[in-house]
């Protein structure tokens, strides 16, 4: 089954916000990392990156359905181009929509010089990412006790 990205629109980032909360709820719990993860952040905050002019939100779409959401930052200015945040609804998980969706993305903004972060103890994101040729930077940041956050980069 295949996927289709469709750029959000602003009247969409509730949605967005609302599968945003609900996809990372387990994270969340898991880790309790209040300050930073996107299952705590505010509408506003959402809404704001949306008004970024240099983010652009996109559903991921399986049959019709919206399964996920990833957000590209491209500065276009030469840096890194960045993935952040990528989720997939809990339900549609290990349907290979994630991998569809980072290279649906690279074949739109091209497939070198992309950045992004992970949750260093969630093993199955550290692997989807490495499968997908990205490589870790040698940076780790300590959030808490339970978590550190692990960086890639891809060409």
């Amino acid at each position: 089954m295949s996927i289709r990205l469709v750029q959000a629109k602003r009247e969409d980032m509730k949605t967005i916000w609302e599968m945003q909360i609900e996809a990372f709820r387990g994270l969340l719990e898991t880790y309790q990392d209040y300050d930073m993860s996107p299952g705590a952040e505010p509408f506003e905050k959402v809404l704001a990156r949306f008004e970024q002019p240099w983010t652009v939100y996109y559903f991921i779409v399986a049959e019709d359905v919206n399964v996920g959401v990833i957000r590209v930052v491209d500065m276009k200015d030469g840096s890194r181009k960045r993935i952040s945040p990528l989720w997939i609804m809990e339900e549609y998980r290990g349907k290979g929509y994630a991998q569809q969706a980072i290279l649906a993305v690279e074949e739109i903004y091209g497939p070198d010089n992309w950045s992004l972060d992970t949750i260093l103890q969630e093993k199955g994101n550290c692997h989807l990412y490495e499968k997908m040729g990205y490589h870790r930077t040698g940076k780790t940041e300590k959030i808490n006790d339970r978590m550190d956050i692990v960086f890639y980069e891809k060409g």
